[in-house]
């Protein structure tokens, strides 16, 4: 059946998009995660790509051409569909078009009409959906809500933080008037488009509203009820939530779901991490269970115990481990990785560097007064200048095509609690290494802190990955793709290495290349690393 695609919120302030170009035409097989079109924000220009699988049907938004966010922009199905009735808005004929940018109230007047209600949005009310905060999100778990119901709202005003799955993001308010309904409570996860939050006048009986919203298939805090098909006209594939008999049930001081979910409010949670308790110990007080601040602040751990016999020594315990929901930043992580490993073919290449002169030279740079670069700084700048000179490295792999970057812009990966992330020094090769170190440090904060912005995480041609610091001699990475390589360094070792036939005391570093085989060949890649060892070894040509 045929998918509606509409113009996808690719950043937190996007209202509209332009249609840069398509790489894909109409007749044109797709596969899920090929990239559709290249979509100008607010912000930059992003590639989207597809989470569906079929034919390209139908292309709505031409290049060059700009619409709001939730503007048809595609139909993709099984070839030779026939489509006539999702371009008019209804299956039905004689009845009007339904534009796509009015698709929540589509979809509560499809579903009134199902329940033989006549049910339209008030006027003055709007619903607020759980919004595609970077180009691979799919779900978004709400962390804080800044807003509670009966506050009045002003258009910019932060709503909540919504966890995606590269950062915890600040979502502001389009619209003014007072919040009637939360539809996501803190530490509720749902997918893209799912009922966040309903503004409109105070006062105003917005119930029978949220239930529509929920029936036409986005039924929040994860609840599953059985499913029929919503009139097919308005969003293809959506489902209806029937809803459930209540049954009676004794109240219970569990702080868990019966799937094994821990209800915990933030704070708490933060402050379970702090001091290292495990929070399926802990007894919550709040409502319905729910794990506070004054749980964790009284909390006493268990303590495990053993009875010693003069024959025989019998320990007295019990298997146990901690279950941790994975985070949506974990989740796309391995989405990614996984794709790249088993999609780009990897080779490696190993190489081991004398870092005596890179030594040296860093003690008389970081001489100079208010000036401090690292090893790592040194490396990005040493790439930065390879890459210019080998720029098949430098490429980026799509399934049509492959693009070989004429400018720099290296990702340096960051370890945070929840992953991985790549902030990205653009055009590293025109930049001065303190330059460098400065953008690094600062991105590394931010990092850690969640408060990377999408563009400073997007756009990344080669990246590094440095272990040297925890004492790894040597590893291999997985290629971020697009990207044709990345670049694994490990830590400086002193050695005795040959000099002029004699053994004497040395330093030196080991490096490993991952390439993807389709655009980086080995003679290719074992050039680039013979380029960046001359600016490793000889880091003053660097400057030259």
């Amino acid at each position: 059946m045929a998918e509606v695609i509409n113009m996808p919120r690719l950043s937190d302030t996007m209202e509209e998009g332009t249609v840069a170009s398509w790489l894909k035409k109409v007749g044109d097989k797709i596969e899920e995660g090929d990239i559709l079109a290249e979509i100008e924000t607010d912000k930059a220009t992003m590639e989207f790509e597809s989470f569906n699988e079929g034919t390209l049907l139908h292309i709505g938004i031409q290049e060059g051409e700009t619409a709001k966010v939730d503007t048809l922009l595609a139909i993709i199905g099984d070839a030779d569909e026939d489509i006539s009735g999702l371009l008019k808005g209804n299956t039905s004929e004689g009845q009007e078009p339904i534009p796509t940018e009015n698709k929540t109230e589509a979809i509560i007047e499809s579903v009134s009409e199902e329940s033989n209600q006549s049910e339209v949005l008030p006027e003055g009310v709007i619903v607020v959906t759980m919004p595609r905060l970077s180009d691979t999100m799919e779900e978004g778990t709400v962390a804080t809500w800044l807003k509670n119901i009966g506050d009045t709202v002003e258009e910019g005003d932060i709503l909540a933080e919504i966890e995606t799955d590269k950062a915890t993001m600040e979502f502001e308010s389009f619209q003014s008037g007072t919040l009637l309904y939360i539809g996501l409570e803190e530490g509720d996860s749902a997918k893209v488009d799912a009922l966040l939050a309903i503004i409109g006048p105070a006062g105003t009986d917005v119930s029978s509203i949220a239930k529509s919203f929920k029936m036409s298939g986005s039924l929040d805090r994860n609840e599953e009820a059985p499913k029929q098909e919503v009139a097919k006209q308005v969003v293809p594939k959506a489902e209806i939530k029937k809803e459930v008999p209540k049954q009676q049930v004794s109240v219970s001081t569990s702080n868990s779901s019966s799937n094994g979910r821990l209800f915990v409010s933030p704070l708490a949670k933060k402050m379970a991490e702090e001091k290292g308790i495990q929070l399926d110990q802990v007894q919550g007080s709040g409502e319905n269970g729910r794990i506070v601040k004054r749980d964790i602040e009284n909390f006493t751990p268990p303590v495990a115990t053993a009875s010693v016999s003069t024959e025989k020594f019998v320990a007295t315990g019990q298997e146990d481990f901690d279950e941790i929901p994975n985070s949506n930043m974990r989740k796309a992580i391995a989405k990614n990785l996984a794709k790249s490993k088993f999609t780009a073919p990897h080779y490696y290449l190993n190489v081991e560097f004398d870092m005596e002169n890179a030594m040296a030279f860093r003690v008389q740079y970081n001489s100079i007064p208010d000036v401090k670069i690292s090893y790592n700084d040194m490396i990005v700048k040493a790439c930065a200048l390879a890459l210019r000179v080998h720029p098949q490295v430098n490429s980026q792999w799509f399934d049509d095509r492959m693009k070989l970057n004429n400018h720099v812009h290296i990702g340096v990966a960051v370890a945070v609690p929840d992953g991985l992330l790549v902030p990205v020094v653009k055009f590293a090769n025109e930049q001065s290494l303190p330059q460098i170190g400065a953008a690094v440090r600062e991105y590394a904060g931010k990092a850690r802190n969640k408060k990377l912005s999408l563009d400073e995480m997007e756009g990344s041609t080669f990246t590094i990955s440095n272990l040297g610091m925890f004492g790894i001699e040597s590893f291999t990475s997985i290629i971020n793709q697009p990207n044709s390589a990345i670049l694994s360094v490990g830590a400086i070792v002193a050695k005795p290495v040959v000099k002029n036939g004699q053994v004497v005391a040395g330093n030196t570093m080991k490096l490993t290349l991952a390439c993807d085989h389709r655009t980086v060949d080995g003679a290719t890649g074992a050039q680039f690393l013979e380029t960046l060892k001359g600016f490793i070894e000889n880091p003053v040509t660097m400057l030259v």
